[in-house]
C-alpha cells in the first residue's frame, strides 16, 4: 500500500516538474512576484550564470524584479500562460547579462516603456511569440556591445515599427530578426541612429508599407530581406549600403526602386525572371559608363589581381608605366620613410574591379531579356496588321448592320466572324501600344503588365477572338457545302433559328476556353504576349493540348467541305461550268489563308505543348505576329469586302450621305432585275425542278465564289 502510495506521488512529483514552476536558487518567489537581484543572490554561496524560468504562474514581473544581478549571463523566460505584463525597469542595471530570451508566453501583451533599462553586455535579445501588439521599448538598452543580435518575430499581434524604435539600444552594429510578425508598416525614421549589419523581414505577409523614410539617419542595412512579404515597393532612400537584397515570393514587389539607390548591390534574391534583367542591364551599363570616363587609365593598371588587394600594397607586385613611372621611381620609397608600413585605399583604386552582380532567378525561356515584339520590324509589322484587322472588320460590321437588305444567314455568320476577327485586332493593338510605351525599358514593367488586368484581357481577347473566328469559319464552310448539296431541297436550307443556336453554342464554348485561364486553369501571364502558354500542371497541359487540337479538328473540316464544294461544282449538270478555274482560285486562296494561318503555329505549339518545343519565345512572336492574324486581316476581305453583295450594300450606305449616288442606282436596278428574274421563274410551275433555281440560289448566295452572272435584259 505504502509503496503504491510512493510510486503515485513520485509520478505526481515528475509530472509537476514537466509544467509547474520552479523557483530558481537565487530567487524569491511567491504567486504574484519574482525576484532575483542581488540580495536574493549574494544568499547563496554558488553563482549562477543562467537563470531558466519555464511556467510562470506570476501575472507581472514587476519593477526591478531582475536588478543588478552579477553573476548572471543568461535569462530565459518562456512557456508561460500566466504572464501579462513586464513593468518598467523589470530589467535593470543587469551588468554582466548577455542574453535576455522571452518566449512562448502568448498571454504576454504590454511591455512597459524602459522595461530593458542599462544593460551594457547585452549581445542577444529574442521577444518571440507573444501576445504584444505595441512594439516593445529597446531605447534604454545601451549597449556597448558589437554584433547586438535582436529577435523580435512570430509576435501575430504586432502590426507597425515606430520612429526612433530602436534609438540607444545599441551604438555597434545591430542584426534585426524581425521575421514572421504580423507587421503592417514600418513609419518613418524607424531605424533612426542605428548601424544595421542585417535586417530580415522576411513572413511578415501583411506588411506592405515600409516609409521612405524609414532608413533616414540610420547606416545600412548591408543585408536586407523582404521575402514573403505583401510589400509594393520599397523605400527609394536609404538602401545605399544593401549588398544583398532578398525578396523571394514577394509578388507584390512589381517594379523595383530608382537602381541609383541600390549602388551598392553585389547580390539580389528576387521573385521574378524580369527583375534581375533590369538589375543586370542597370549594372552593365554603369560599369561600361566607368570604364568610358577612366579612357585610357585602365592600361597604366598592369596585371594587378583585383582578388588580393594586398598585393596592389606591396613593392614587388606593383609594376610602374606611365608618364609619372621614372619620378616615382627616383623618389624615396615608402618603406624608407615609413617603415614597413603599407598604405591601400580601397575607394581610391580604380584598377580594382569589382565583383560582378549575381542575379537570381535567371531569364528563363519564356521571359527573355527582351522587348515584347523583340524585333524591329515586328514592331512595324504590328501596327501595320493590326490597323488593317481593325478598319477591315469595323468596315463589314458597319455596313451590314446598316443594312437595309434582309438579313440572310451567310450575312448573320459574317457578322461573327467580323466581331471575333476584330477582338484579334484588338488584342494586337493593346500588344503593339504596350510595346511602343517600354520600348528599351519592357523589363521593369513587365510583371506590372504581365500579371495586371491589360495582360488578362488582352490574352483573353487573343483566344476567345481566335476561337470564335475558326467556328464561325467552320460553320459558314459547313453551311455553303450544306446549301449547294441540298440546292433543290429549300425545306433543308439553314435557317436563322438554326444558325442562331449553333453561333449560342460556339459563343459558350469559345468564352469558356478564354475564361479557363483566368480561372486557373493555364496562364495567360506566362509571357509578355499574354498567350496560354502554362502547361506546367497535367490540367493546364491538357486544356493547351484541346486547344490546339480544337483548331486543327476545325481546319480539317473546312479543307474536307471545301474538297466537297469543288467536286460539286465540276459537276457537268452544274451551270456555270466554264468557270470553274475562276472557283477553284479563289477556293485555294481561302484555304491557302487558312493553313497558312493554322499550320506553322499549331505544329510548333503542340510539340511544345508536349513539353519537346522546337522553338524559342524570341522567335515564335514571327509567328504570332505575321501568321497568327492573318484570317482576322484576310477574312473581311476575302468573306465580304471582295464580293458584289458587300460592295452594293456598302454603294448604299455611301448614297445614303451623299457619294456614290450613281453606282447605288446601278446596284438598286440590277437587284430590281435579279428579283423579277427569280419571281418569274419561280411562278412557272412546270419547271420548278429545273437547273436554274439551282443555279440562282449558288449565285446569289455565294458570289464571290462564282463568275458574274449575265443579267437579262428586260
Amino acid at each position: 500500500m505504502w509503496r503504491c502510495l510512493l510510486l503515485l506521488v513520485s509520478l505526481l512529483m515528475s509530472f509537476c516538474g514537466g509544467v509547474c514552476f520552479v523557483c530558481p536558487e537565487i530567487c524569491r518567489c511567491s504567486q504574484k512576484s519574482i525576484t532575483c537581484n542581488s540580495a536574493t543572490e549574494s544568499l547563496k554561496s554558488r553563482t549562477h550564470s543562467r537563470l531558466v524560468l519555464n511556467y510562470i504562474s506570476a501575472r507581472t514581473i514587476s519593477t526591478h524584479s531582475f536588478d543588478s544581478l552579477k553573476g548572471v549571463k543568461r535569462i530565459e523566460i518562456a512557456q508561460s500562460i500566466s504572464v501579462e505584463t513586464i513593468e518598467t525597469e523589470a530589467f535593470n542595471n543587469l551588468l554582466n547579462v548577455s542574453e535576455i530570451s522571452i518566449q512562448n508566453t502568448r498571454s504576454l501583451v504590454h511591455i512597459h516603456k524602459r522595461a530593458f533599462n542599462h544593460l551594457p553586455k547585452l549581445r542577444y535579445l529574442s521577444i518571440s511569440n507573444t501576445g504584444i501588439s505595441v512594439f516593445p521599448d529597446l531605447t534604454s538598452i545601451f549597449s556597448l556591445e558589437s554584433d547586438f543580435i535582436l529577435y523580435i518575430c512570430d509576435n501575430l499581434n504586432l502590426r507597425s515599427v515606430p520612429p526612433n524604435a530602436f534609438i540607444g539600444m545599441t551604438s555597434e552594429f545591430t542584426t534585426m530578426n524581425l521575421f514572421n510578425n504580423g507587421l503592417q508598416e514600418i513609419e518613418s525614421h524607424a531605424f533612426n541612429g542605428t548601424k544595421i549589419d542585417k535586417l530580415v523581414l522576411k513572413n511578415n505577409k501583411d506588411l506592405r508599407v515600409i516609409h521612405e523614410d524609414a532608413f533616414k539617419e540610420a547606416f545600412g542595412p548591408t543585408m536586407l530581406d523582404v521575402s514573403s512579404t505583401a510589400l509594393e515597393t520599397l523605400p527609394s532612400r536609404g538602401l545605399e549600403s544593401v549588398l544583398m537584397l532578398v525578396a523571394r515570393s514577394a509578388f507584390a514587389l512589381k517594379r523595383l526602386p530608382p537602381l541609383k539607390g541600390l549602388k551598392s548591390l553585389r547580390e539580389a534574391q528576387l521573385t521574378y525572371p524580369s527583375h534581375c534583367c533590369v538589375l543586370l542591364s542597370w549594372y552593365s551599363d554603369r560599369e561600361g559608363s566607368v570604364i568610358t570616363a577612366l579612357g585610357n587609365g585602365s592600361s597604366y593598371c598592369g596585371d594587378i589581381s583585383p582578388a588580393n588587394p594586398s598585393d596592389v600594397a606591396s613593392d614587388d607586385s606593383l609594376t610602374l608605366d606611365g608618364p609619372f613611372a621614372s619620378d616615382i621611381a627616383g623618389s624615396t620609397s615608402a618603406e624608407d620613410t615609413f617603415g614597413s608600413m603599407d598604405f591601400y585605399y580601397p575607394e581610391l583604386d580604380l584598377c580594382q574591379r569589382r565583383p560582378a552582380l549575381q542575379c537570381s532567378p535567371e531569364s528563363d525561356a519564356f521571359n527573355p531579356c527582351e522587348d515584347i515584339a523583340g524585333f524591329g520590324f515586328l514592331r512595324v509589322a504590328i501596327w501595320f496588321i493590326n490597323v488593317l484587322a481593325i478598319a477591315g472588320n469595323l468596315t463589314v460590321l458597319l455596313v451590314l448592320f446598316t443594312s437595309r437588305c434582309k438579313l440572310t444567314v451567310p450575312k448573320f455568320l459574317m457578322c461573327h466572324l467580323a466581331f471575333a476577327d476584330l477582338c484579334i485586332g484588338v488584342y494586337l493593338l493593346m500588344i503593339a501600344t504596350v510595346d511602343l510605351r517600354t520600348r528599351g525599358h519592357y523589363s521593369q514593367h513587365a510583371i506590372e503588365w504581365q500579371t495586371g488586368a491589360g495582360c488578362g484581357i488582352a490574352g483573353f481577347l487573343s483566344v476567345f477572338g481566335g476561337e470564335l473566328s475558326i467556328y464561325t469559319l467552320s460553320t459558314i464552310t459547313i453551311e455553303r457545302w450544306h446549301t449547294i448539296t441540298h440546292a433543290l431541297r429549300l425545306e433543308r436550307r439553314l435557317g436563322l433559328r438554326h444558325a442562331f443556336s449553333i453561333m449560342v453554342v460556339g459563343w459558350v464554348v469559345c468564352l469558356g476556353m478564354a475564361l479557363l485561364p483566368l480561372m486557373g486553369v493555364s496562364s495567360y501571364n506566362k509571357v509578355s504576349m499574354c498567350l496560354p502558354m502554362d502547361i506546367e500542371t497535367p490540367l493546364s497541359q491538357a486544356y493547351v493540348i484541346l486547344l490546339l487540337m480544337f483548331n486543327v479538328g476545325a481546319f480539317l473540316v473546312i479543307c474536307g467541305c471545301y474538297v466537297c464544294i469543288y467536286t460539286a461544282v465540276r459537276n457537268p449538270e452544274f451551270p456555270g461550268r466554264a468557270a470553274d478555274a475562276r472557283i477553284a482560285k479563289r477556293m485555294a486562296v481561302l484555304i491557302f489563308t487558312d493553313f497558312l494561318c493554322m499550320a506553322p503555329i499549331s505544329f510548333f505549339a503542340i510539340s511544345a505543348a508536349f513539353k519537346v518545343p522546337l522553338i524559342t519565345v524570341t522567335n515564335s512572336k514571327i509567328l504570332l505576329v505575321l501568321f497568327y492574324p492573318i484570317n482576322s486581316c484576310a477574312n473581311p476581305f476575302l468573306y465580304a469586302i471582295f464580293t458584289r453583295a458587300f460592295r452594293k450594300d456598302a454603294y448604299i450606305l455611301l448614297s445614303s450621305m451623299g457619294c456614290c449616288k450613281s453606282k447605288a442606282n446601278l446596284y438598286r436596278m440590277k437587284m430590281y432585275c435579279s428579283e423579277n428574274i427569280n419571281r418569274s421563274k419561280s411562278s412557272s410551275g412546270s419547271n420548278a425542278n429545273s437547273k436554274a433555281p439551282r443555279a440562282v440560289v449558288w449565285m446569289s448566295r455565294f458570289p464571290h465564289l462564282t463568275p458574274r452572272p449575265q443579267i437579262q435584259r428586260v
